[in-house]
């Protein structure tokens, strides 16, 4: 293995790590899964649940994450062999770089789609969508079209490609300062016009929306809701799949990790929550159903911009919301499995992002093609598209992380922990019982998520 340390790249400012890292965590998740699931488990109820899960789950192992990659500025295999030599260990970083790797392969086909409605958009394509019956059978063409869904999935590759080839400060940096701030400006004007939109009835407001949003009704809230919330919790946050270790390795030690996963949890859960405001406010007005499902952003919504005043225009702007969310974390994927060749078999970084990002995009055609030709093939009666959603989002991201925190408690231990958070921020005086305390309530956690998963019970 060469010795990448002496070379490697860092973060230019805790601005652009910031940036960086929530651009990581604000996805596809946060625009298109985060307000379905809310709608169908109960809304306010259900985003409270999230909230509590995100500070039980998602700031210890994002802490952890960090940790491990500034300590010893290697990528996830590189950082278990450095922590834990000559142990299986490392095998937990392997299963971030595999895990970041099928995700990516299917969520670029996912992305694909926005891309696609984007073009459809501001093409005037919503005006005939009168109903989400007719949304879904033109998205439902679409999908199964044998070509178009390929086609957009290899776009959307290459844009990812193409930025992870320039690297850390000109690639993941500069694109991420760019897009991050677009993101939000996008939230922002699609929220407002959300909040503005007089009701298509007397009795329907955008305000219901927002009781729909923020004022729990925990009758509405299942057991298999408040499962689905700590899954999302994972899946949100970009943990377990080595992203936020590889991007953590890229910090030099004067970063105060505590703050800027403060930081990163905020900016992730307020984009979420301002998307969903965007979407129920539009949802409630014009009298539609919020409780639509996985359909909500590609059958419910193209419908409601063909009712909308200057829908077009509005539509364009929420695909290209979902479009740049996906780029984001998208580039993050791609960064963990280049990061590894890199450093551990001496690849250059041009090669390592053009090999692997291909290969990802091979491997994504049969998900491309799931709702089509290849929509006969099932594996534990699952299509291939939902069986490596399936795979990633119940089994690795929640084992990846639950074997995070157990490494960290038992072999790195929470001593070691502490004494790295403490370097570039304050004290953090807090006793090594108690951190090891929130530790085990976090592994916990973690181990009832990926226990619901094992039994099909979220």
């Amino acid at each position: 293995m060469k010795n990448a340390t002496a070379i490697r790249e860092h973060w230019g400012s805790r601005l652009a790590f910031v940036m960086a890292a929530a651009g990581s965590a604000i996805g596809l998740g946060n625009v298109w899964k985060f307000p379905y699931i809310t709608g169908v488990y109960g809304g306010a109820a259900f985003v409270l649940w999230y909230l509590f899960s995100i500070l039980m789950i998602g700031v210890p192992v994002m802490l952890i994450e960090w940790a491990i990659g500034r300590k010893t500025q290697a990528n996830p295999v590189g950082a278990f062999k450095k922590l834990a030599p000559n142990s299986p260990f490392f095998l937990i970083g392997v299963l971030g770089v595999l895990s970041g790797f099928i995700i990516l392969s299917y969520y670029s086909v996912v992305a694909g789609w926005t891309l696609a409605y984007i073009y459809k958009s501001a093409l005037g394509g919503f005006a005939g969508f009168t109903s989400p019956d007719i949304a879904a059978a033109a998205f439902g063409a679409f999908v199964s079209d044998p070509l178009k869904p390929v086609i957009t999935h290899a776009i959307f590759m290459v844009l990812t490609i193409l930025i992870v080839t320039q690297g850390v400060k000109s690639g993941l940096e500069r694109w991420n300062g760019i897009l991050m701030p677009s993101l939000a400006v996008i939230v922002i004007v699609l929220a407002v016009r959300g909040l503005t939109l007089p009701g298509a009835r007397p009795e329907l407001s955008a305000m219901n929306g927002l009781k729909f949003l923020f004022a729990p009704d925990f009758s509405k809230l299942t057991g298999n809701g408040m499962l689905v919330a700590m899954g999302h919790a994972f899946f949100t946050l970009s943990l377990g799949m080595g992203a936020m270790l590889t991007y953590g390795s890229y910090l030099n030690k004067t970063e105060n990790l505590f703050k800027s996963a403060m930081w990163v949890i905020v900016a992730d859960t307020a984009f979420a929550l301002m998307a969903g405001v965007a979407v129920f406010t539009t949802v409630f007005a014009l009298g539609f159903e919020p409780g639509a499902g996985p359909g909500l952003v590609f059958h419910v919504l193209p419908a409601i911009f063909a009712h909308m005043p200057g829908g077009a225009l509005f539509g364009v702007l929420f695909f290209l919301l979902l479009a740049i969310a996906a780029l984001t974390s998208s580039i993050s994927l791609l960064e963990v499995v280049t990061a590894y060749f890199i450093e551990e078999k001496g690849w250059s970084r041009n090669r390592a992002a053009w090999v692997f990002g291909v290969i990802i995009f091979l491997i994504g055609v049969p998900s491309a093609l799931s709702f089509g030709v290849l929509g006969k093939i099932m594996i534990f009666k699952m299509t291939i598209f939902d069986f490596f959603d399936y795979l990633s989002f119940k089994y690795m991201l929640p084992l990846g992380g639950l074997l995070m925190v157990l490494f960290t408690i038992f072999k790195w231990k929470t001593e070691s922990l502490l004494d790295e958070l403490r370097i570039g921020g304050p004290k953090f005086n807090i006793s090594i019982t108690i951190a090891t305390v929130l530790l085990v309530i976090s592994a916990l956690f973690v181990t009832v998520t990926f226990v619901a998963g094992l039994f099909g019970k979220a």
